[in-house]
């Protein structure tokens, strides 16, 4: 499972799909639907949050938003809360720098071969900036992260 903590707007097609299905297996294990993934480390920040549904619903709502922007056609009302200032006023997360600087360099390496003009678009942009959901703040990976 990779709920990338990085802005929607730099992944590729691939990474943007499967963040998007991603994130639906993780909004199905936190209003306990699903049996699998319950463990999963990435889910922590979520639980962490203090209304963990609201910040999945708001993260999945920013995919749908970059996912319109490009033409693809992610279905809205498969994220349980809608669109609405609940989700969109829900309290901000964390992620380190350190975690966001692993994800920048996990993308370009991913993009690399696989999406040659993306990778080229993250080399004009220079440097990873963060989901709308989160702030950054200074610090090494974060302790949930199990990519090496």
């Amino acid at each position: 499972m990779r709920l990338w903590s990085l802005h929607p707007s730099l992944l590729d097609r691939q990474g943007l799909t499967a963040c998007w299905r991603e994130a639906l297996l993780a909004q199905a294990v936190l209003l306990d639907r699903t049996k699998g993934f319950t463990k999963h480390p990435q889910l922590d920040r979520f639980r962490a949050h203090p209304e963990p549904v609201v910040a999945i619903a708001a993260y999945l709502h920013h995919l749908v938003d970059e996912a319109t922007r490009r033409g693809y056609r992610y279905d809205p009302r498969r994220v349980h809360l809608p669109d609405d200032e609940r989700t969109r006023g829900v309290a901000p997360m964390t992620v380190t720098s350190g975690q966001l600087d692993l994800e920048w360099r996990h993308l370009l390496h991913k993009t690399v071969e696989r999406s040659p003009d993306q990778y080229r678009e993250l080399l004009r942009v220079g440097r990873p900036f963060p989901h709308p959901l989160l702030v950054v703040v200074p610090g090494d990976v974060e302790p949930w992260e199990r990519a090496s």
